[in-house]
């Protein structure tokens, strides 16, 4: 992490906050760097949660849930509102709890985190969050042809972390939220000792080559991961146990909607 880039995502975010009239209480480094396989040209994926003036939380005309700000080689900055964040949360997206928690903060409220990362532990629901890993792995399977010809490293790893992640909830019965780190991932599933040196190879063949260095996949990892998949597939339906939850989110949206943007 950059310090001169990190202080201009924090400068970009206060003239935003000002400029939008919003309060952010999470905003966090997400992507490759935070999944723990930056390339040395990855750029700043800037990931954040905001929160609206009241007048315009609670209305029958809401705006855009989402604040992008423009794009370049260096800075993909962009947020959800609340509302939209928690909503995600309840369906299953594993997004926002990767978000919570994401070790490189650029701003956070502390207190909110944790009260959000109390709540997805009571709501999350396991086999959503599975789903949604699943379907990660699936879309990225096909694109590349299930790993078929020369494929890039940044996509490799973009199958091998939700899957690892799939893994990880087999493994952990009972528990919803997978660690986002894929170092951590890594460290707290049983991956077959060859499977694990292959890993570790493919880390250090990122960290050294530009974003969109390709290779063709280890035979090695290559068929433990098609195996994996398809011995996921179960995930691909899965559905929620129950919609009992509902309340402790608007709870939870209305405490802090009022507590961070009061006026």
């Amino acid at each position: 992490m950059n310090p001169k880039i990190v202080a201009e995502i924090r400068t970009r975010l206060t003239e935003l906050e000002n400029r939008a009239n919003i309060s952010i209480p999470l905003a966090i480094e997400s992507g490759s760097r935070a999944w723990g396989f930056p390339s040395p040209d990855s750029d700043y994926d800037c990931r954040f949660i905001f929160v609206r003036p009241l007048e315009q939380t609670f209305t029958l005309f809401p705006v855009r849930d989402v604040i992008e700000e423009p794009l370049t080689p260096v800075f993909d900055i962009n947020g959800w509102d609340l509302g939209k964040a928690l909503r995600l949360m309840y369906s299953g997206n594993a997004v926002i709890v990767e978000w919570l928690k994401s070790v490189f903060s650029y701003h956070v409220n502390e207190a909110f985190r944790a009260a959000a990362l109390e709540l997805a532990d009571e709501v999350c629901d396991r086999r959503l969050i599975g789903k949604h890993y699943y379907h990660l792995v699936r879309a990225q399977m096909h694109r590349l042809n299930f790993l078929q010809g020369e494929v890039s490293l940044k996509k490799t790893l973009y199958i091998l972390r939700p899957l690892t992640a799939l893994m990880w909830l087999s493994e952990h019965p009972g528990r919803a939220i997978a660690p986002m780190n894929f170092r951590e991932l890594q460290r707290e599933v049983a991956f077959p000792d060859l499977v694990s040196e292959k890993v570790d190879a493919l880390l250090e063949r990122k960290a050294r080559s530009s974003e969109m260095g390709t290779e063709q996949v280890d035979s090695v990892l290559s068929e433990f991961m098609l195996s994996k998949y398809e011995s996921f597939e179960s995930w691909a339906t899965a559905g929620r146990e129950s919609d009992g939850r509902r309340a402790e989110i608007d709870i939870f949206w209305r405490h802090w909607s009022s507590e961070l943007h009061p006026e």
